[in-house]
């Protein structure tokens, strides 16, 4: 008879100042969204990186990969949100740096994720 162990790394989840105003304001039109974040987790928390084209690593520096990844809402229909996290491999912890609604914003914030990553002190 064969054990097979397997280990199971429970992911360390934060969520930064920015990303919790960012949350609070789309929680105003998409009540789902809560039950949307902890789908996402469980999706972490099996693949921090991500899994597939919807997953895209903006930058890595050292130990920390910032990912941006489409984020799917149940209230929403064809219309996506995006997500920006941090992956900070060595620690198991992501950390949550923005979201925001597609039809109103192009592109991540570039100054947010360089504040982010200063405020790191690698």
């Amino acid at each position: 008879m064969t054990i097979i162990r397997l280990e199971i790394t429970m992911m360390n989840f934060k969520n930064a100042i920015w990303f919790q105003k960012d949350f609070k304001k789309l929680f105003k039109k998409f009540k789902s969204l809560d039950s949307d974040l902890k789908e996402f987790k469980k999706v972490l928390n099996e693949a921090p990186l991500g899994i597939g084209k919807h997953f895209n690593v903006i930058t890595k520096t050292g130990f920390v990969y910032i990912i941006k990844a489409r984020f799917f809402c149940k209230n929403l229909k064809k219309k996506d949100l995006r997500i920006i996290y941090a992956y900070i491999e060595e620690k198991k912890k992501i950390e949550f740096i923005e979201i925001y609604f597609k039809g109103n914003k192009v592109n991540e914030d570039r100054i947010r994720i360089k504040q982010y990553l200063k405020s790191m002190n690698f």
